[in-house]
């Protein structure tokens, strides 16, 4: 068994530990190229192997401001920063999954091959009783996002070596064609930086994984 298979084993146990009495939440946070989303959906590829269609995933960059609202904001070459994002819309989006009054909510999914939202990306039914939210920003203590960590039933933190990330970060840019100045630039200029940040201002987790 790998190591992300133990984790995801362990996170999935945990999570059907819980009472089930309402929707359980989770929040898998950690900084880019940490492997958090990785692990997020390995510990809903586990539960719903043990019991079939429990558990769907629900990703928070989903709701990155789109690149047209960034570039009047003077932030789209920072894409990915805190500020970027639509806290307010995530927080209220992860109250209403928790609440399970609707049949179905349709949720946005980041497209990565055009680096844009797409709105209603994703059904989750309302008999989907674990939901496992991944993102950087989830545990973190600045406000208005420290109002997102008690929503969660269970948090989990994805550590990982600052040298490790550089080298994971450059090989992703990498993947994409980008050019040596555009890769240092996304690295020291906004991935790195951002992923300090998140070791260094997110919440303790009930769970810290070491990922590296």
């Amino acid at each position: 068994m790998t190591r992300l298979s133990r984790d995801a084993s362990l996170i999935a146990e945990r999570l059907l530990s819980l009472p089930r009495g309402s929707r359980i939440m989770a929040g898998i946070a950690g900084p880019p190229g940490s492997g958090k989303s990785t692990l997020a959906e390995a510990v809903v590829e586990e539960i719903n192997r043990r019991q079939p269609n429990l558990a769907a995933l629900f990703p928070m960059d989903g709701f990155h401001f789109d690149d047209a609202v960034l570039r009047e904001m003077g932030r789209l070459a920072n894409k990915g920063a805190i500020d970027t994002f639509d806290v307010h819309g995530l927080r209220h989006m992860i109250e209403r999954l928790k609440r399970n009054e609707d049949e179905v909510v349709a949720v946005p999914v980041f497209d990565r091959s055009i680096e844009i939202a797409r709105a209603g990306g994703r059904l989750i039914g309302r008999d989907t009783g674990i939901i496992v939210c991944e993102g950087n920003y989830l545990l973190m203590r600045q406000p208005p996002w420290e109002r997102l960590k008690p929503i969660f039933d269970l948090t989990v933190m994805v550590d990982v070596d600052i040298e490790e990330l550089r080298k994971r970060l450059r090989a992703r840019w990498e993947g994409f064609g980008l050019d040596e100045a555009a890769i240092l630039h996304k690295l020291d200029g906004n991935d790195l930086p951002n992923g300090v940040s998140i070791m260094q201002g997110s919440a303790e987790p009930d769970i810290r994984v070491v990922n590296g």
